[in-house]
C-alpha cells in the first residue's frame, strides 16, 4: 500500500512540475469559472485566445497554487477557489486583448472571471473588467502621436495657404 501512495504522490509531484513549466512561458493569468461551459463554448473560447498567442487550461486549484507560488507570482490564492480555468497570456497589450475577449465571451456563456495576474498586479473580478474596458498600449501611443501630430500638421497647412496666397 505504501508504494501505491508514493507513486502517486510523485504522479503530483509530476503534475506540479508540468504545470510550473507551462506558467513559466506567460507572464499574466487571468482566472475563470467555467463551470455550466458545454465543451463546443470551450474550444470555441480556445479558438478565439489562440488568435492573440494565449491559452485556457482548466487547472486544479492546489496545482496551481504550488505553481504560482514557485514563479513567485504571489497574491492569486483568492481567485483559485471552485472550477478554474486560467487564460495564459504573454505581454501587456496581449492580457488587455485577452480580457476583452474574455469578458465579450461572458456576455453570451455562463463564463466568469474571477480576477487575474498581469504584470506581477493582482486583480480582483471588478478591476479586470476595468482593465478590460481600457484600450491597448499601441492604441494609446497612436492616440498620443495623433494628438501631438496635429498642432504641427495644422501649422504646415497654414504656411502653405500663405504660400499658395502669395503665389496668386
Amino acid at each position: 500500500m505504501a508504494k501505491f501512495e508514493a507513486r502517486k504522490a510523485q504522479e503530483k509531484i509530476d503534475a506540479v512540475q508540468e504545470i510550473t513549466s507551462e506558467f513559466s512561458q506567460y507572464d499574466s493569468y487571468i482566472f475563470t469559472d467555467y463551470r455550466g461551459m458545454t465543451v463546443e463554448q470551450i474550444t470555441n473560447l480556445r479558438n478565439q485566445l489562440r488568435g492573440k498567442e494565449a491559452g485556457y487550461r482548466v487547472v486544479k486549484n492546489r496545482f496551481a497554487k504550488i505553481a504560482l507560488n514557485n514563479l513567485n507570482h504571489t497574491g492569486t490564492d483568492k481567485s483559485l477557489t471552485g472550477p478554474t480555468a486560467i487564460a495564459l497570456v504573454r505581454g501587456e497589450d496581449a492580457s488587455n486583448a485577452v480580457s476583452k475577449i474574455l469578458f465579450d465571451f461572458s456576455k453570451g456563456a455562463p463564463l466568469q472571471v474571477k480576477g487575474a495576474y498581469i504584470a506581477g498586479k493582482v486583480y480582483d473580478q471588478t478591476q479586470i473588467e476595468a482593465y478590460s474596458k481600457l484600450p491597448s498600449r499601441s492604441d494609446l501611443i497612436a492616440m498620443l502621436m495623433g494628438t501631438m501630430k496635429e498642432p504641427l500638421a495644422k501649422f504646415v497647412r497654414t504656411l502653405q495657404a500663405i504660400v499658395d496666397a502669395n503665389q496668386n
